[in-house]
């Protein structure tokens, strides 16, 4: 998909902090827990839900109450009259979500839509699917978090598998996969300096996180919860998953909760919405790819190709990138195929490092990127991750100062 009208208003945008799985977010409804951040993240910025045209919801674990998704979230938010659908694609939900907003911009005069992505991992459904025919009416149940994880029914492997296939292909090492996360942890590290001064543009801290009833705080979140100290020496020391393979749980992400937002409007209405009408953000196109049959990781390359000839530029006129990575693997084999080096891609940190809610991951990288080109001066950004069957996902933006 190739935009001209979409526009993202700047500081139109938040996240919150990644919590690790069965830390302090964990047992918050994700829609909720979105809705609430959102009041807050729009009273911040002084915009109105009544501005809202449309509303899509990225949501990939069902919650209770979910089925009522993109409606209920609205009249939460005190948006009464906004309507929207829930979308899921696994890990690529976030982009696709940026993707389907920024089409219905396109294709009309005034719109203005919020984007919210929310997911939470910790303490997924367990469900029963009711089988007539089983033995005896037995019916068949999964865990829809952890089940997912471990089997793909097309491919018939786990998520791990995908990413050790495409290491073995293309002839990565541990050793350098251990190299890749120990330089996204250096470059997350920046995003902590100065207390914290780059997350504090975007992210809405502190969060104090309170009990079923909402009367007693039992947590203050401040930043990211789970990211765990990384040192050379200590990757070394990991051994791989599976038995003979390369991947370790030093080099791959691990399951997080949390929520972002994104406003996508047109040129007009982005400059009356932004927290500076000087800075100007236009969405540019929307990449996809899929890559054979267990091997998730390549899939990035076709996306980040398709994205970026929609919106005719190459790889060389990219100032920033951003790539969701659940495996030090897809960085790895991005870097190679694009012509990229490592340090030049994942400034300021990345989903390897600070974990993945699924729904919200990619947008957070989206607007990790946004802010990172503001500092910068301006110029083109590419996001592209991978998602579950083998896709990939894609976005360029420009920012002009």
């Amino acid at each position: 998909m190739k935009f001209h009208k979409a526009y993202i208003p700047y500081g139109g945008y938040w996240s919150t902090p990644f919590s690790r799985w069965q830390e302090s977010f964990s047992h918050l409804n994700a829609v909720s827990f979105a809705a609430q951040i959102t009041t807050r993240a729009l009273q911040e910025r002084d915009i109105s839900p009544q501005v809202f045209d449309g509303l899509y919801l990225g949501l990939t674990v069902p919650q209770k109450h979910s089925f009522y998704g993109g409606p209920w979230l609205a009249g939460l938010i005190g948006a009464e009259t906004v309507t929207g659908p829930i979308i899921s694609q696994a890990c690529a939900t976030g982009a696709r979500v940026v993707g389907c907003a920024a089409s219905e911009v396109e294709n009309s005069d005034e719109r203005v839509i919020l984007t919210i992505t929310a997911d939470r991992c910790s303490n997924g459904p367990h469900i029963y699917y009711p089988n007539p025919l089983g033995p005896g009416g037995t019916g068949d149940k999964e865990d829809w978090v952890w089940d997912n994880f471990g089997h793909d029914p097309y491919a018939r492997n786990a998520m791990i598998e995908t990413a050790e296939n495409v290491a073995k292909e293309a002839g990565i090492t541990k050793e350098e996969q251990d190299e890749m996360t120990l330089l996204r942890h250096q470059q997350y590290g920046d995003a902590l300096k100065d207390d914290a001064s780059f997350h504090r543009r975007f992210m809405v801290i502190p969060i104090e996180v309170k009990d079923a009833r909402g009367r007693k705080v039992l947590a203050t979140v401040e930043g990211d919860e789970g990211v765990f100290p990384t040192t050379a020496e200590g990757l070394a020391k990991i051994k791989p998953v599976i038995p003979d393979g390369s991947v370790t749980y030093g080099t791959q992400t691990y399951p997080a909760d949390g929520n972002c937002g994104m406003i996508i409007t047109t040129q007009e209405k982005a400059q009356e919405l932004s927290r500076d009408a000087k800075t100007e953000i236009q969405l540019l196109s929307y990449g996809r790819g899929r890559a054979k049959k267990g091997y998730m990781a390549q899939a990035v390359v076709p996306a980040a190709k398709q994205a970026l000839s929609l919106a005719d530029i190459s790889i060389e006129d990219v100032k920033v990138i951003k790539t969701h990575n659940p495996f030090a693997v897809n960085d790895i084999y991005f870097s190679r195929e694009m012509g990229v080096a490592a340090e030049a891609m994942n400034n300021y940190g990345s989903s390897l490092i600070f974990g993945h809610p699924q729904g919200p991951t990619g947008q957070r990288l989206i607007i990790e990127m946004i802010e990172e080109l503001v500092l910068i001066g301006g110029g083109y950004g590419l996001f592209v991750g991978c998602a579950a069957g083998d896709t990939s996902a894609g976005v360029v933006l420009k920012v002009s100062d």
